[in-house]
């Protein structure tokens, strides 16, 4: 498996990214449509669909990110990792962990919009915003300081991440450039 990924190009990769980025927000969007009409069970295996997106969208940035730096992508790998395991486990009451999913997904977003500013196959504002929503995310750790800014953290946190998946959609990554990164790293 570790050949055909190092065959494939990053252009496609990161086009196949965007796509799974785009299934990932419209599973979700749909769960939280289905928990508002009290349609738990559906939500819920929405949710758990969601998840899986967001699962191989990590795996996904590990190898798009791994040119830039290796050690940091497998720990942003490894947070969004742990993010989806605790996210999974709360659609289960007995097995919930008190412990929010943000603990996670923020520093993931931090980390990941780190690697974007570092790379030099992607623009730099899609890593300053999704940097400022990782810091967002991370807001919701402090309850009276999120109560206050829950719209604009989620807006930041959508902007940030709908403009990435959009860009990795329409544009794909700069070939030349992530190539060069990878013969370096």
């Amino acid at each position: 498996m570790k050949r055909w990924i190092q065959k494939a190009t990053a252009r496609p990769m990161a086009r196949i990214t965007g796509v799974i980025y785009l299934l990932y927000f419209l599973t979700a969007i749909l769960a939280q449509i289905l928990d508002g009409k009290k349609l738990v069970v559906y939500s819920n295996a929405m949710n758990l669909i969601a998840t899986g997106f967001y699962l191989i969208l990590t795996i996904l940035f590990y190898f798009i990110f791994k040119p830039v730096n290796r050690s940091l992508s497998l720990v942003a790998a490894l947070f969004s990792l742990a993010g989806c395991i605790v996210m999974t486990l709360d659609l289960f009451p007995r097995v919930a962990l008190p412990i929010s999913p943000l603990w996670f997904f923020g520093p993931y977003c931090l980390l990941i919009g780190y690697l974007i500013f570092r790379s030099t196959f992607l623009p730099h504002i899609l890593g300053a915003l999704m940097a400022l929503a990782g810091v967002g995310w991370l807001a919701f750790l402090a309850p009276n300081l999120a109560h206050f800014l829950t719209l604009g953290i989620e807006g930041l946190g959508v902007l940030a991440e709908a403009s990435l998946m959009l860009w990795l959609m329409v544009m794909g990554v700069n070939i030349q450039r992530w190539k060069e990164q990878a013969v370096v790293a």
